[in-house]
C-alpha cells in the first residue's frame, strides 16, 4: 500500500506512522511513512526538524510519549482510538486508525488531527458510558461539597481508585501568588509538597514550573518507564527513585488555557493507561473549573478586606477581626488609633493625588514600626493597629518609636491614641477608649497648629 498516497487522499491534517515488533516483543521507534500538506506544514514549525522524507523517525520532528502510546496501541491492537486534549496552546482532536500493513510484523497507524483555539463541548462528551459515568459522579460530588478542600480531597480519592495508584494528589497552582497547595486523600498536606520540593532543591512553585516544562507542551505524562523524566528533569527523576516510584501520571489542570494545577499519581495500573487518560482528559476540565472559581472567590475576598491605596487591611477586615475578638480575646491586648493630621489641607491645596501620596508615606511609617502587627485603614485618614499578646513596655516602646519616626519627617504627623488591656475586658469598649485618647491627642495638635485644622 502507498501510505503517502493514502494520507494525501484525506482533506484534513493526516499522517501515517509505522513501527515493527522486535524479537523481544517490544516495538521499534515510530517512523513517519506519509504526511499530507497540512501535516508537513506543522513539521516545518519546528526549526530543528529535518526536511520531511518518508521513513524518518517521528522523534526527529516531535516527541510526545502519550501520542506514541496511542499509536502503538491503536495499530497493535487493531482498535481505533480517540483523544481530545488541551495541549500546545490549542484543543487537539486526534483520531487514531489502524491500517493494514503489507509486511508481517509491521504496523501502521493513521493519525488525523483537527486543531481548534476554542473548546468544543460536543467533542469533550465523546466518551464511553463507563468513563462518562465515572466523571459525572466525580463532578456531582465536586460541586455538591461546599468546602473546597473536602471537594478536592474527594476527587483525589476517586482518581486514586481510577488509576489504582499507591499515591495520588492534586497540586493547586496560583500563578499570581506563586503558591502551591498539596491535597491528597487525607486532605491538605503542604508539608509533603515541601519535602518533595526540598528533595529537588526547589520551592513548591518551582516544582510546578518544572512540571509544566517537563510536559513539553503536552497535557500529560503517563509513563510506565521513567526514561523520559530522566532525560527532561534529572533532579525529579532522582527524587522519584528515592521515593520508590517507577510509574507516574502527571496531568495538567487548566481553565481557559491557564494552568491552575496538576493531578499527580504514582505507581499506577499501567495496564489501564488508555482508560486513565480518557477519564482524566474529561475530569481535568471540571476540576479546573472548580479550582478557578475557588481562586476567583479568594481574590474577591482579599479585595474585600484590602485597602488598595495603602496596602493594609480595610475597615471590613477590621470589623471581622473585632467580631472574632469578641469570642476569643488574648490575655494582653494593645490598641492604637492614629489619625493623619492635616490631610484635608493637603487635599485642598495640592489635590487628592498629593493627599494619597501623603497617606502612603504615613502607612510606610506605621509599617516600619508595626509590620508584625495587624494594621487597618478604618477610614479616610484613620488607621487602627491591633497588637495581640504584647507587653505594656513593648507597646510603649513602639508608640515612642512611631512618634520618633513621625517627627523625623517634614509632612507626616499623627494623632495617636493608645489603650492597653489585660485580663477581663470588652473589645469594643477597649477600642472606644483608644479612639477617645486619639481624639484628645488630635485636639492638642490642632491647638498648637490651628492653620491645619479642618474647615
Amino acid at each position: 500500500m502507498d501510505l503517502q498516497k493514502f494520507v494525501e487522499g484525506l482533506d484534513t491534517n493526516a499522517s501515517m506512522f509505522s513501527f515493527d515488533r522486535l524479537p523481544d516483543g517490544s516495538f521499534s521507534e515510530l517512523r513517519i511513512m506519509g504526511a499530507n500538506n497540512g501535516f508537513k506544514a506543522m513539521f516545518a514549525l519546528n526549526p530543528m526538524a529535518p526536511k520531511y522524507e518518508p521513513g524518518l523517525p517521528a522523534r526527529a520532528f516531535f516527541y510526545d510519549p502519550n501520542f506514541e502510546n496511542f499509536c502503538y496501541r491503536c495499530a497493535s491492537e487493531k482498535k481505533p482510538l480517540y483523544s481530545y486534549v488541551n495541549a500546545h496552546g490549542s484543543w487537539l482532536t486526534g483520531m487514531y486508525l489502524p491500517v493494514e500493513s503489507d509486511t508481517e510484523g509491521t504496523f501502521n497507524c493513521c493519525y488525523i488531527l483537527t486543531v481548534s483555539r476554542e473548546l468544543e463541548s460536543e467533542k469533550m462528551s465523546k466518551r464511553s458510558s463507563e468513563i462518562a459515568n465515572a466523571v459525572l459522579d466525580m463532578n456531582i460530588k465536586l460541586n455538591k461539597e461546599q468546602d473546597f478542600v473536602k471537594a478536592i480531597t474527594g476527587a483525589v480519592r476517586d482518581i486514586k481508585q481510577i488509576c489504582s495508584s499507591n499515591l495520588c494528589s492534586i497540586v493547586i497552582v496560583d500563578n499570581r501568588t506563586q503558591a502551591c497547595t498539596f491535597i491528597n486523600e487525607n486532605g491538605e498536606n503542604n508539608e509533603y509538597m515541601h519535602r518533595l520540593a526540598s528533595s529537588m532543591g526547589r520551592t513548591p512553585y518551582e516544582v510546578a514550573v518544572s512540571w509544566n516544562r517537563d510536559l513539553a507542551g503536552s497535557d500529560c505524562l503517563l509513563l510506565d518507564d521513567l526514561t523520559v523524566i530522566k532525560e527532561r528533569d534529572p533532579e525529579w527523576y532522582d527524587s522519584l527513585n528515592a521515593w520508590g516510584i517507577n510509574s507516574i501520571v502527571l496531568y495538567s489542570i487548566k481553565f481557559n488555557n491557564e494552568l491552575v494545577g496538576f493531578i499527580w499519581a504514582a505507581n499506577f495500573d499501567v495496564t489501564s493507561m488508555m482508560k486513565i487518560k480518557e477519564t482524566l482528559e474529561l475530569s481535568t476540565f471540571f476540576i479546573g473549573a472548580v479550582i478557578a472559581n475557588h481562586q476567583l472567590l479568594q481574590r474577591l475576598e482579599v479585595m474585600s478586606m484590602f485597602d488598595m491605596l495603602t496596602g493594609v487591611n480595610n475597615r471590613n477586615a477590621m470589623n471581622k477581626r473585632t467580631d472574632s475578638l469578641s469570642g476569643y480575646k488574648p490575655n494582653d491586648l494593645g490598641i492604637i488609633f492614629t489619625d493623619l493630621n492635616g490631610l484635608k489641607v493637603v487635599n485642598d491645596k495640592f489635590g487628592h493625588n498629593a493627599g494619597d501620596k501623603l497617606l502612603q508615606r504615613a502607612v510606610a511609617i506605621i509599617k516600619k514600626v508595626f509590620d508584625d502587627m495587624e494594621i487597618y485603614r478604618a477610614g479616610g485618614d484613620e488607621f487602627v493597629i491591633i497588637c495581640p499578646d504584647i507587653s505594656k513596655d513593648e507597646l510603649d516602646r513602639r508608640v515612642a518609636s512611631l512618634r520618633e519616626e513621625m517627627n523625623g519627617t517634614d509632612d507626616v504627623s499623627f494623632a495617636v491614641g493608645v489603650g492597653y488591656f489585660s485580663g477581663d475586658y470588652d473589645i469594643r469598649e477597649a477600642m472606644k477608649i483608644a479612639d477617645e485618647n486619639m481624639y484628645l491627642d488630635k485636639q492638642h495638635y490642632y491647638a498648637e497648629h490651628p492653620e491645619k485644622k479642618r474647615k
